[in-house]
């Protein structure tokens, strides 16, 4: 994290609307760092502005056909940092579609609803305290 602690977040859709509302929930209800990106090929772009945790649409196919899908984002992500926690979203509620994402090193998968931004708030929430709790343990293993 960076900025006086503060989370900086990717946010991928080609979803205009929903990736504008999801943007303003994020603003409006979260001290984090927000940047928007409509493609998987300009997050993978910007990924040297280092995000601490990246939230991704499954399909991504709405603005060009030819763009890459979300799980090749996922992936180059991965490729780039493996420990960027990613968190998959998608319209789609199919548990083969959630288990792919999983299989590709996605932290969680979230399926677009009125839910959906409470939702990606508790997972970043239960990821920094899980990474919390993660240090703390390596620091008292390191003790002994």
């Amino acid at each position: 994290m960076k900025n006086d602690n503060k989370i900086k977040i990717f946010l991928v859709d080609d979803d205009a609307i929903f990736l504008k509302s999801l943007e303003i929930d994020f603003i409006h209800n979260t001290d984090f760092i927000v940047e928007t990106f409509a493609t998987g090929e300009l997050c993978i772009a910007n990924l040297q502005s280092k995000p601490d945790i990246i939230i991704l649409d499954y399909q991504l196919d709405g603005i060009d056909k030819n763009a890459m899908n979300g799980i090749d984002t996922l992936d180059k992500i991965k490729e780039f940092n493996r420990d960027t926690p990613v968190i998959m979203l998608s319209s789609q509620d199919k548990i083969d579609v959630a288990i792919s994402c999983m299989h590709h090193k996605a932290f969680d998968y979230v399926v677009k609803s009125e839910t959906a931004f409470l939702r990606l708030q508790k997972n970043i929430t239960a990821y920094f305290n899980f990474k919390k709790t993660e240090e703390e343990l390596n620091w008292y293993m390191s003790r002994m």
